[in-house]
């Protein structure tokens, strides 16, 4: 693993372990074998390792989306398909996702708004799908698809909160479940 590797797992265990406002640099560092200088190397700070916590996640999951997006198959299934996929891919960098959610208003203004920017650009993509569908008539298009996007990533947001990997349902499962509900909703 690189330091830049070390550093971000160490300091995604402890944000998520005790919170990013309780960690300091020092345990960080010490954590994944590294100086304080190698970590400024790297990150200028602890709030870019943060951004960069989630954002590594974002990068991975809209890379993802643009894929299944452009990809083979009918509308329904790939809006299906991107939906299991944005829940699994959480959970599966489950940790990353909690600290960010839990943590996200300590970045710095410049961070949190260029953080926002991305994820609004991975919500207009999947938006784009909903839209897809509401247009070639296979979603009911009674509702806004902004709506319909603002509702399912709050209910995605809010996995943090009761999802326990030790649990019943696998990832898997609660995606399909997920999507199972969103494409559900908009059958006209």
């Amino acid at each position: 693993m690189t330091v830049p590797e070390r550093l971000i797992s160490a300091a995604t265990e402890l944000f998520a372990a005790k919170g990013f406002d309780r960690v300091a640099v020092q345990e960080v560092v010490d954590r994944a074998g590294v100086t304080k200088g190698a970590m400024y190397h790297y990150f200028g700070s602890k709030d870019d390792l943060l951004h960069e916590i989630y954002g590594s996640v974002l990068r991975m999951q809209t890379e993802r989306l643009e894929k299944i997006a452009a990809g083979d198959g009918s509308v329904v299934e790939r809006l299906h398909a991107a939906a299991a996929d944005v829940i699994v891919t959480s959970i599966d960098n489950f940790d990353q996702a909690k600290v960010y959610f839990r943590s996200a208003d300590h970045l710095a203004e410049d961070k949190r708004l260029a953080m926002r920017l991305d994820r609004r650009r991975y919500h207009e993509r999947f938006r784009a799908l909903v839209e897809e569908g509401q247009a070639a008539g296979v979603f009911r298009a009674d509702v806004p698809a902004d709506v319909t996007v603002h509702y399912y990533f709050g209910a995605v947001h809010h996995l943090a909160t009761w999802y326990s990997p030790e649990g019943a349902l696998s990832a898997q499962d609660v995606g399909r479940h997920y999507a199972d509900l969103l494409v559900g909703s908009l059958r006209p």
